[in-house]
């Protein structure tokens, strides 16, 4: 079980810095937003997913 909850919050920080760099330079770029608005969206839902399975496997780690 830890080793999960350590994969799931290694994941967390890793889409969190992805995002993080990431949607500003989508933003700032030309035709950035057009073109990949999906991704964005799709790495949001996947952070609000991985935040809920961190939660979800701290309560039976703690």
């Amino acid at each position: 079980m830890i080793i999960a909850f350590q994969f799931a919050l290694f994941a967390l920080v890793a889409i969190s810095f992805i995002l993080v760099v990431g949607v500003p330079v989508i933003l700032a770029s030309p035709e950035g937003w057009s073109n990949t608005k999906n991704a964005v969206f799709s790495g949001a839902s996947l952070w609000i997913f991985l935040v809920f399975v961190v939660g979800i496997l701290n309560s039976f780690i703690a």
